[in-house]
């Protein structure tokens, strides 16, 4: 999984031209890492302080260029699946979780298996269980090939369809329209989720609703909060990977929502200066496996460009704390872990 070397830019690339009215920046909170996904990125720092480099991680650890970059760097060796791992090393999975078959596959290879999947992302997988024990349909909504969809999807694949779209849902054949029940990937756009519940509920009146909401608290409070700034902003810009799908969503509600143009940057010298001709209000946000130093290296280059009057549109607290797996709650000398918990801050209330 190779990385391309990053080429920090100058300060001062970005110019100060001049705008019709007053330029500033309207910075969304919550933003950046959540529980789950600091939980994960902790565990991996953990296993490689407890038990030394390389240690080994089944896809990426979350989905962040910059995150995966820099756990490379302290020794972090990241494959694609557990048969490229030695017999015997130790190897952590995703925060977007696995399936049965992945976890069967470390065990025959007599691997040590970290799992640092993300706690709500396990409430999904044990729904998965529960509804197909009960010989229910599960409609899985999400995008065929995503981490987290083929791991729920290999918890029970004989009940499981997947929902790629709302427009899927017009299409979907179920065996039992009494006996099926709907779950998502957590990262979703809550809207698009809905319209597709809404489309499926039209064919099938019996449709059963999870037990809870599975779109992730984090994903929810951060549309919720780009939605607010995308009201009032010429122009957004979100921090995060390509392949994250909780980012990518930002950009498309950003613009649902107001927001007369938006873009995703992994870095901040990916920032073209035309994004900015007459732009009075940029809206700045991250997704949620989003480091706060590339926030702020963002509102850096914008600020050379003028955009230095930052007000932050906060519309929830986040303060949840996941504890790390098991085996590395306890320090070398198996005395409790002072980073037993995940969740440390990284801005804007997250």
């Amino acid at each position: 999984m190779p990385r391309l070397p990053r080429v920090r830019a100058a300060a001062g690339r970005l110019q100060d031209n001049p705008v019709a009215g007053h330029k500033r920046v309207l910075l969304a909170a919550p933003r950046g890492y959540c529980a789950g996904v600091d939980r994960a990125v902790v565990a991996v720092e953990k296993a490689l302080e407890r038990y030394g480099a390389p240690v080994y991680v089944r896809k990426q650890i979350v989905h962040n260029i910059h995150v995966v970059t820099e756990l490379e760097e302290k020794g972090a060796i990241f494959v694609e699946e557990v048969d490229e791992v030695p017999e015997g090393a130790h190897v952590v999975f995703s925060a977007h979780g696995v399936s049965p078959a992945v976890v069967n596959a470390a065990a025959d290879r007599g691997l040590h298996a970290i799992d640092a999947t993300c706690p709500l992302v396990t409430k999904v997988h044990r729904e998965a269980v529960r509804f197909a024990r009960d010989d229910f349909e599960i409609l899985l909504i999400g995008h065929d090939g995503h981490e987290e969809v083929e791991g729920t999807a290999g918890e029970a694949p004989e009940h499981v369809t997947v929902v790629n779209s709302p427009e899927e849902a017009d299409t979907v054949v179920v065996k039992d329209p009494n006996k099926v029940v709907w779950l998502s990937q957590t990262t979703l756009s809550v809207d698009e989720t809905m319209e597709t519940v809404n489309r499926l509920r039209t064919r099938f009146p019996e449709l059963q609703n999870p037990p809870s909401d599975d779109i992730c608290y984090a994903t929810q409070n951060r549309q919720v909060a780009i939605k607010k700034v995308a009201a009032g902003a010429d122009l957004v810009i979100v921090v995060g990977s390509s392949n994250s799908s909780n980012s990518v969503r930002l950009v498309e509600v950003a613009l649902e929502y107001g927001a007369k143009a938006a873009y995703r940057v992994d870095y901040a010298e990916e920032i073209q200066q035309e994004w900015l001709d007459g732009v009075e209000t940029v809206g700045v946000t991250s997704g949620a496996s989003v480091p706060e130093v590339l926030v702020r290296e963002v509102l850096d280059a914008i600020g050379d460009a003028g955009y230095r009057d930052v007000d932050e549109v906060k519309t929830a607290e986040e303060d949840l704390m996941f504890s790390l797996p098991k085996e590395l709650r306890q320090d070398a000398a198996g005395q409790r872990d002072a980073r037993a918990l995940g969740g440390r801050a990284s801005g804007g209330g997250a």
